[in-house]
């Protein structure tokens, strides 16, 4: 089998496009599908071996490309075969658990009257567009009444704006650390930071080779589609480069907050030992002018009424003195 490379890493032309058959076996496929004048979209969830083997008995498939489908350690690509595109991308989901984003795997079979998708079944538009096109007649007019190529741009186009709520979440947490950092009550700033710079920048390695992938869809004929790619493709990739930039600057100032943070706290930390130091040094003398006289060594009359008194007197008048010149040498 022989492979060129035609445009960039992420695209790959094979001209042995034909799978080995497997023998069948008596479980059955989990998939769904919709039939819509000569377009068929066939949508299947956490794919399985079962999947597979259909999709190889009924499709003319690499063998490779079955396999990637089941793989989740793939870097978005594509694959252009004589009868069909295979595509691979990662789009962002958030898991609130680990307070992170991470990438969830949607594979793509175009050919001239299909569209497979190959998922599993954790982003939310790819989902609801699926559904929507399954109880709504106007919906499949409008979804599949063109051309495969025009679905492939309707289905990429929603998982990249729902990349967009998930950016404006990460701008609303960097706006509350942001608040704190600069409040009274600062306790666990520091995690928050760097829990946001963890998911900026899992979102980054997500995004910047799904941008790739997508501009190489923009700036190529592809036979399977029928419309002009620069213009539908053209507008996901500039959302992407958005959605890219805004990354950049939010990395940027969570580094900006971070060092902050570690300024104000280095601050606030000076200013505590700075008051614990005063108080230190007024109890210095004050200590020891109750170790002397507890010394019974100073013919001190420590039984008359007053002494008591003159001892508390003069070890105010020590505090006030020391407190007057720290005052003045702007210690304090």
């Amino acid at each position: 089998m022989k492979i060129r490379r035609i445009t960039g890493p992420h695209v790959r032309r094979r001209h042995d496009a034909g799978a080995v058959k497997p023998p069948a076996t008596g479980a059955e496929p989990s998939l769904k599908s919709i039939v819509w004048e000569k377009l068929t979209w066939l949508d299947i969830e956490r794919p399985t071996e079962n999947e597979t083997r259909y999709l190889a008995e009924n499709y003319p498939f690499h063998p490779l490309d079955l396999d990637d489908c089941l793989s989740r350690i793939q870097t978005p690509k594509i694959d252009e075969y004589e009868e069909y595109l295979f595509m691979v991308f990662q789009f962002p989901v958030f898991n609130p658990e680990a307070r992170v984003t991470t990438p969830s795997q949607v594979s793509i079979f175009v050919g001239e009257y299909y569209v497979i998708t190959l998922h599993q079944g954790d982003l939310k538009p790819l989902v609801s567009f699926f559904k929507s096109c399954q109880t709504n007649e106007k919906m499949r007019q409008e979804s599949m009444g063109r051309s495969s190529g025009y679905l492939l741009y309707l289905i990429l186009d929603r998982l990249v704006n729902y990349c967009f709520p998930i950016l404006n979440k990460i701008g609303d947490n960097i706006e509350s650390v942001e608040e704190r950092i600069f409040s009274e009550k600062s306790y666990g700033t520091v995690r928050d930071v760097a829990v946001l710079r963890r998911d900026i920048i899992s979102f980054r390695r997500i995004t910047r080779p799904q941008t790739e992938a997508v501009e190489v869809l923009e700036q190529k004929e592809w036979p399977v589609f029928k419309e002009d790619p620069e213009i539908y493709f053209g507008d996901i990739a500039d959302h992407l480069r958005k959605i890219r930039d805004t990354l950049d600057d939010y990395k940027d100032v969570v580094e900006g907050l971070s060092d902050t943070n570690d300024t104000l706290t280095s601050f606030r930390i000076n200013e505590v030992i700075r008051v614990l130091t005063v108080i230190s040094t007024i109890m210095l003398p004050l200590t020891l002018v109750a170790s002397i006289i507890g010394m019974n060594v100073w013919p001190m009359h420590l039984n008359e009424p007053g002494a008591f008194a003159g001892i508390m007197i003069a070890m105010v008048v020590i505090i006030a003195v020391m407190l007057v010149f720290f005052r003045s040498r702007h210690w304090i």
